[in-house]
């Protein structure tokens, strides 16, 4: 006689708490994102803001909102999926983002600086 075999919740299946969207679910994330896609393009195209910066900053805002919503209604992540490992993808990756820009930019900016004669009187002077 063989002792019952106890099972795990975890034998292979799906993480029930992962958010499995629906078709309502599904829907909601569309909308969302053409509403977030048509007022930047009436903001551009009414010229509402007062400054191109100012419609950059507002783009910009209305870009990362976007991304948010595409994450968590189509690619359903949020804590609770794969046992929070996909914010913690998600937040190295962020890092690693924000390192290589800015480090790119501080690269160039003092690449620029340093390689720039500091005026064309030098240029002439030069052997």
């Amino acid at each position: 006689m063989s002792a019952p075999v106890e099972t795990s919740h975890h034998d292979g299946h799906h993480d029930d708490d992962a958010g499995h969207s629906t078709l309502k679910g599904y829907v909601v994330g569309f909308v969302l994102s053409l509403v977030l896609t048509a007022i930047p393009f009436w903001l551009v195209m009414g010229k509402v803001l007062a400054t191109s910066s100012l419609t950059a900053v507002a783009i910009l805002a209305f870009a990362v909102v976007q991304i948010v919503v595409h994450m968590v209604y189509f690619l359903h992540m949020n804590a609770k999926s794969e046992g929070g490992w996909t914010i913690l993808a998600l937040i190295f990756t962020l890092v690693l983002v924000v390192i290589t820009l800015s480090g790119s930019l501080w690269v160039m900016y003092h690449l620029n600086h340093n390689m720039m004669p500091a005026s064309m009187h030098e240029v002439r002077n030069m052997p």
